[in-house]
């Protein structure tokens, strides 16, 4: 018989995982699986290809999966470069010392510049979850003609995005991890001014003027701290403020939203976008009750979250009368090389 037989011609893949397929075929589900004989099996091997072709498919959606309220993992530069078997990650920052001078002719004693590096240690971190599907389950789906539920996939991969998400923008105070808003990481804070009426910092509160006067002076906030050298692209806004900006007009003659307004006339930033992550009841925000903006510059070489080993699903394990799907990531936050690139704006 063919190993085609009992496999949905539905079912989007026509492969199998291997490795997975073998776990099934050396425990003795499959052969229980037979033994009942709505199952239409001819043998343990056909139920192990069926079931390994239904773990593949399902594995393949929970990768195609996207959850872009996640924004760490949409907005920030990813990287994973670093081995998945490091333990830490250490980078070193570097700073250039010395001066040049006018010399007359022949000279000997040519002064001497240099640079300092600095090294930071960062822990990489595993963040594990797993799913799976009971022997009755598995009757279920083949009885019923259906495919194994993916939404469990779906669920680990969730979770998984979820953490890491949390750790880019909080860190973990309990592994050292570190994120973009964690108040060690050295970068600097910006205090808005309060609208005319002097009782809110809130863009919700201010005139379109005012928005734009602060926008300014955030820009202009981390040029005059750099000298220009650090020039940030991009404001992260709470969710209320986005939408104030992107749906109120600039003037009660124009139809030009407050949003771009500012992005036509605020040299430097080219992007002003929405993070549910930064609003005063976030489930990450460090910042409890209050809104905060984020402004950065969208540069790998400036930040980047480095994740060595994104969600990964390991080869099925049998569990009594259970398989289980274990899956696994590792992360080490947010690694910053340059602070001053990014400016952290609360009360916004």
């Amino acid at each position: 018989m063919s190993r085609e037989r009992g496999y949905n011609p539905q079912q989007p893949s026509s492969t199998f995982d291997n490795k997975d397929f073998e776990v099934l075929r050396a425990s003795q589900i499959p052969a229980t699986l037979v033994e009942t004989p709505a199952m239409r099996f001819d043998s343990a091997e056909d139920a192990s290809v069926f079931f390994a072709r239904e773990l593949d498919y399902i594995k393949s959606q929970t990768y195609d999966m996207l959850y872009p309220e996640f924004t760490a993992l949409k907005l920030f530069p990813q990287s994973s470069e670093v081995d998945i078997g490091a333990e830490t990650v250490t980078f070193y920052g570097y700073d250039k010392t010395g001066m040049a001078m006018v010399i007359q002719n022949y000279a000997m004693d040519l002064p001497r510049v240099d640079i300092k590096g600095k090294p930071t240690t960062v822990p990489v971190k595993s963040i594990g979850a797993s799913y799976g599907y009971s022997v009755q389950e598995m009757r279920a789906s083949r009885m019923a003609g259906k495919s194994l539920d993916v939404r469990k996939g779906e669920a680990a991969r969730y979770v998984s995005d979820r953490k890491i998400n949390e750790i880019a923008w909080s860190g973990d105070e309990e592994t050292g991890l570190i994120g973009v808003l964690t108040p060690t990481n050295d970068i600097p804070l910006f205090t808005l001014p309060t609208n005319a009426a002097g009782v809110s910092t809130k863009f919700v509160d201010k005139t379109p003027q005012e928005c734009l006067r602060d926008v300014r002076d955030i820009v202009a906030y981390t040029a005059t701290l750099t000298k220009s050298v650090e020039q940030p692209d991009t404001l992260a806004l709470p969710t209320d403020a986005f939408l104030y900006l992107s749906n109120t007009p600039r003037s009660d003659t124009s139809d030009l939203s407050i949003l771009n307004w500012i992005l036509a006339n605020v040299a430097r930033l080219k992007e002003i976008v929405e993070a549910p992550e930064l609003n005063a009841d976030s489930y990450v925000t460090p910042y409890p009750g209050v809104g905060i903006a984020f402004m950065f510059k969208k540069d790998i070489m400036k930040f980047s979250i480095e994740n060595p080993l994104p969600f990964y699903q390991h080869p099925i394990q049998p569990k009594g009368l259970e398989f289980e799907v274990p899956c696994e990531a590792r992360t080490a936050g947010a690694i910053i090389y340059y602070p001053l690139s990014m400016l952290i704006i609360p009360g916004v």
